[in-house]
């Protein structure tokens, strides 16, 4: 019964444990027909179009463009950018690409998905995607590592003839992220996120007659910017100290038997 009893209670634990790091692996939901959603992009990074994640954003251009939006990406996450592009009915052979850059305007490697595609003669559409790294709350300052903050996504095309300059073309972006949780965590936090307009800002709040005309992004992830301390880790951590301090138990209980056996004299006969 007590064997048992010990069991029932380490289960218990796990399933309560499992159940929050199900919940937050799976991909944020999407709103569908948001009519707040971006219907144009930017032409730089300075004037980016700031997209919330989960929605879906839409542009129309011409070959050649540089098309420019921004998301906010936090601590923990796994973004994944999707990009469609609808070609204009007879065009050549041109190749598109889909670049990612972080707050610092570094490059970000695609841990998978075809950011480079070139379209057939025939192509009516092209699909791009890049998944990121997870995002950490914290890096050394000679790593490359994504950094919570901003993250410009650039669509253009890179390879094209000349006689197809100019031709319209319809995109859509979209961004999701998978939430990765404390397998991801590490100690340490940056001050504060990588967006634009940070520097303008702490430096306009030690002189508060200073003026600037830096505009400030505005753009976060729902529900603010992680601390950067806390994740599922700690959770997991208790967890594990209460199934090492029950299985200490159990096996206390298997091994100290019932005591003195009846036939062995007391000490002293």
């Amino acid at each position: 019964m007590r064997i048992t009893r010990v069991l029932s209670v380490a289960l218990l634990m796990t399933g309560l444990a499992a159940g929050p790091a199900t919940a937050d692996s799976s991909p944020s939901a999407s709103p569908s027909g948001d009519s707040s959603a971006p219907t144009q992009a930017g032409t730089s990074f300075r004037t980016a179009t700031e997209l919330d994640q989960g929605r879906q954003a839409t542009a129309s251009g011409s070959t050649g463009d540089y098309l420019y939006w921004s998301f906010a990406a936090d601590a923990g996450q796994r973004p994944t950018v999707k990009a469609t592009v609808k070609l204009p009915d007879t065009h050549a052979g041109e190749t598109w690409q889909l670049d990612v850059y972080d707050g610092l305007r570094r490059r970000q490697a695609c841990q998978y998905g075809a950011s480079t595609r070139t379209a057939a003669q025939d192509a009516t559409s092209l699909d791009l995607a890049c998944t990121l790294r997870t995002v950490r709350a914290w890096s050394e300052t000679w790593a490359n590592d994504p950094l919570p903050g901003t993250y410009y996504v650039r669509l253009t095309v890179v390879d094209l003839q000349s006689s197809d300059l100019g031709l319209p073309v319809s995109t859509e972006v979209r961004v999701d992220s998978k939430d990765i949780g404390g397998s991801a965590a590490v100690d340490g936090s940056l001050a504060q996120p990588l967006t634009p307009g940070i520097a303008a800002k702490s430096a306009s709040d030690e002189d508060s007659s200073s003026s600037t005309s830096t505009a400030l992004s505005s753009i976060e992830p729902d529900g603010g910017w992680s601390s950067g301390w806390w994740s599922d880790r700690w959770v997991w951590t208790a967890v594990g100290g209460v199934l090492a301090a029950l299985a200490g138990i159990g096996g206390y209980a298997l091994t100290r038997g019932s005591g003195r056996p009846r036939r062995v004299p007391p000490p002293g006969m």
